[in-house]
């Protein structure tokens, strides 16, 4: 029977289990930031807290991601993706539980802080191990679907969290304790995972990588493995033509996430008009919301693989400005409730939806051995975004008013459109090899491919 490569097989139960298994982390991000809106609620009725500090715990993730992304994506690039997974997922079951037994307000920062190290580590290797086992006809949406599990987490943070307030003035506890239920779920399913037969190629113990081929895919199974230097450096991610695509997936991902979360601030005045804002049903309003967000991820999976990466990256940063744009022209005027809902959901779609992008560029546009650390330094880079974008988009917001800050977050879009259209790649149904070898300086071209070793089973 003729080999095939891992990148050529058909969708398998094992790549599903997979996506479930990276996915979490996703999942857990959503939940961490999305329950901690309405512990801070009940928190703040036994802790006398200041704006200023509460901007400072609302943060306090962004920051730890920040750090957990940078070095965390270097390291597992150095000793391997499943020890890396277990080592976080541990992490953040113990943070989880002590986050109950919190007394002072700087105890909740610090640990929300470490929370924080731990998901940005986890983001560059569920990224890493999804890429590195996916068929390439079904990467993009093998890999750009977990931005749906971040949705998931996030709305059913705030439907737990509602649920939970009966609980009383100690409720809040039991919020924040409750990211240690998912992070157990993990920790079982991340045991018993498999490490990066890509991974292990790289490093040269080619045996232990054929042997988990063989065991997950059958005999029949061959690994393309990239030539690859023995040793990387963190610096590796700016040199031999790979900076580009660096700074490419950062700077995107910010000018998508840092619009987002100041936009974010304006759900609020949406449930207004539906009558949500008073009590905590603006809570579960919230959560319904960001579950119809969803709806554009849909359409987007699905084109990611029939048009193409540039197409569903590019276009949706110019409906989203051309959106905002509109509401912040209208901003002064009575444009009617129904239309303002309209191009707010037609905003959320498109935006949701090119979100998929930050989880499959980084992990398509560079190799084996340094594709973690490139992608946990767009994470901290982008986090740095949502961070600032925190801060400073409120303060706008009081200061220069609502019209002001919705044509900031249009400009943010349309430089994002701009830059997409110049330096957005495709590399739709490429094998890992190719699309890491895109604009390399030091590419090697046989029939417009770039050859592979393989590993045959």
């Amino acid at each position: 029977m003729a080999t095939r490569s891992i990148e050529d097989l058909p969708l398998q139960k094992f790549h599903v289990k997979m996506f479930g298994i990276t996915g979490g982390s996703a999942f857990i991000d959503g939940y961490v930031i999305g329950i901690i809106a309405i512990a801070l609620s009940v928190f703040t009725t036994q802790f006398n807290v200041s704006s200023l500090m509460m901007g400072i715990v609302a943060a306090s993730v962004f920051i730890g991601m920040f750090i957990g992304g940078t070095i965390g994506g270097y390291i597992t690039d150095k000793i391997g993706r499943k020890k890396m997974f277990i080592l976080d997922t541990v992490i953040i079951l113990i943070v989880s539980v002590l986050q109950f037994f919190i007394g002072e307000i700087w105890h909740l920062v610090a640990l929300r802080i470490i929370l924080g190290v731990a998901i940005g580590a986890d983001y560059p290797i569920a990224g890493s191990l999804m890429s590195e086992f996916s068929p390439k006809k079904h990467r993009g949406r093998l890999v750009g679907g977990i931005v749906a599990l971040w949705f998931i987490g996030y709305a059913i943070a705030y439907v737990v969290g509602y649920f939970m307030l009966p609980l009383g003035a100690e409720s809040w506890r039991f919020m924040l304790a409750s990211c240690a239920i998912p992070a157990i779920l993990l920790l079982i399913g991340r045991i018993g995972m498999p490490e990066s037969p890509m991974w292990l190629a790289s490093k040269g113990r080619v045996a232990e990588a054929h042997a988990i081929v063989s065991k997950v895919f059958g005999n029949n199974v061959s690994l393309p493995i990239q030539k690859a230097p023995k040793k990387a450096a963190y610096r590796d991610i700016f040199r031999n033509g790979y900076g580009k695509w660096t700074w490419f997936v950062s700077l995107f991902w910010t000018l998508q996430v840092a619009p987002a979360f100041a936009i974010g601030a304006f759900i609020p005045q949406i449930l207004g008009g539906f009558g949500l804002a008073d009590g905590n049903s603006e809570y579960l309003g919230s959560a319904i919301i960001n579950l119809f967000y969803l709806i554009g991820l849909i359409p987007t999976l699905y084109l990611i693989e029939r048009l193409g990466r540039r197409p569903t990256i590019i276009w949706p940063f110019l409906i989203s400005a051309f959106c905002i744009g509109i509401l912040g022209f209208t901003a002064n005027l009575e444009l009617s409730f129904i239309t303002i809902i309209l191009l707010f959901i037609v905003y959320g779609i498109f935006n949701t939806g090119m979100q998929v992008h930050q989880w499959v560029y980084p992990n398509e546009l560079f190799p084996t051995e340094i594709r973690a650390t490139a992608f946990g330094f767009a994470t901290g880079f982008s986090r740095i975004g949502a961070a600032i974008s925190t801060f400073i988009f409120p303060m706008i917001l009081v200061s220069a008013g609502l019209q002001v800050t919705l044509y900031i977050c249009t400009a943010l879009f349309l430089i994002g459109f701009v830059l997409t259209l110049v330096m957005a790649p495709e590399t739709k149904n490429m094998s890992l090899a190719e699309a890491s070898s895109l604009n390399h300086s030091n590419r090697q071209k046989i029939g417009g491919k770039i050859p592979d070793k393989v590993i045959k089973g």
